[in-house]
């Protein structure tokens, strides 16, 4: 098998990967019943994992298709631009960071579920015409930054334990 066909066929099982763990992640039950919106993100761990393994390029191509999956399936228009926002922002922000040396792999997790926070608030305060929504940055900063404590963590499990020569 040739290398671009490996490639495309990890990332579809990485595609595949993400999105079982959304569908996981949404027959929990609220983590915090108080806080609506808030989620582990574990789609996650399979886009850091890549972001480090892999790359950008790769890490939002299987962003990308788990966010269209999960609309064709199970969402709608609206969930898909919330999803998109968040996504992009903190993809942006995680390869950014990732550059930097002194950032682990729990530090970059970290800003970037913070930031797909900020995405998605930013979005529902443009479709919804309010700023007042900004203040709930606040409570999703603080469960963002725990998401992406544990997300990294097994991120960079996942990268330790898979070897590289699959990729």
């Amino acid at each position: 098998m040739n290398r671009k066909t490996k490639q495309t066929a990890l990332l579809g099982l990485c595609a595949s990967l993400a999105l079982v763990l959304a569908y996981v992640e949404a027959l929990l039950p609220p983590i915090v019943a108080a806080v609506p919106g808030v989620k582990l993100g574990l789609p996650n761990i399979v886009l850091v994992f890549l972001l480090y393994r892999c790359g950008v390029k790769q890490a939002a191509v299987v962003s990308l298709v788990r966010i269209v999956l999960l609309l064709w399936l199970f969402g709608n228009a609206m969930s898909f631009y919330y999803s998109l926002a968040g996504a992009t922002l903190s993809l942006v922000a995680m390869a950014l960071l990732k550059r930097w040396d002194f950032l682990s792999t729990v530090g970059v997790s970290v800003a970037g579920a913070v930031l797909h926070n900020v995405g998605q608030i930013l979005v529902a305060m443009l479709l919804l015409n309010t700023a007042e929504l900004g203040y709930y940055l606040v409570v999703l900063a603080i469960t963002g930054t725990v998401a992406g404590v544990l997300i990294g963590l097994c991120g960079a499990l996942a990268i330790r334990r898979i070897p590289k020569k699959l990729f």
